[in-house]
């Protein structure tokens, strides 16, 4: 599917808010109600819209701590002649409680991980005692997010 200018506008203020409605999107762009609600079903249809999402205030729910984690896997870690799958791994911690993002990449780390916790206590209980104990995990880099822009 080739994304046009319109597309992209639709799904530029969606991005910026999911929860306009037709007729307000109508008036922002300035494209008719009928061409937004045909677009956007052509959109989620061609699956380009996979979902629609909130970004919650953690803090006020009670896990204010965000971290990323950056894992280097052990692709020998099964064994000598069965090799680990990072893909496999990364499910797997996709899977632990307070993990909210998981991402496989290249480079000098594996798998980028987004967390949140509570405290500290908790993020050292979801890198130590669940994280590391993963097959295929070798090592943890995790830096704690100050602030977000």
């Amino acid at each position: 599917m080739t994304l046009d200018k319109k597309d992209r506008a639709i799904l530029k203020e969606l991005m910026r808010d999911s929860r306009q409605t037709t007729s307000k999107l109508s008036k922002r762009l300035n494209m008719p109600i009928t061409t937004i609600h045909n677009r956007i079903m052509k959109l989620r249809k061609e699956k380009v819209i996979l979902n629609y999402t909130i970004n919650p205030d953690y803090a006020k729910l009670g896990t204010p701590i965000f971290a990323y984690i950056g894992v280097s896997v052990d692709y020998s870690a099964a064994g000598p002649n069965k090799k680990i799958k990072q893909d496999e791994v990364a499910a797997k911690i996709k899977r632990i409680e307070g993990v909210q993002e998981v991402t496989i990449m290249t480079g000098g780390t594996d798998i980028l991980v987004k967390a949140i916790a509570a405290d500290i206590f908790s993020l050292n209980k979801i890198v130590t005692e669940k994280m590391r104990n993963v097959l295929g995990v070798d090592k943890t880099q995790t830096s704690i997010v100050l602030q977000e822009v």
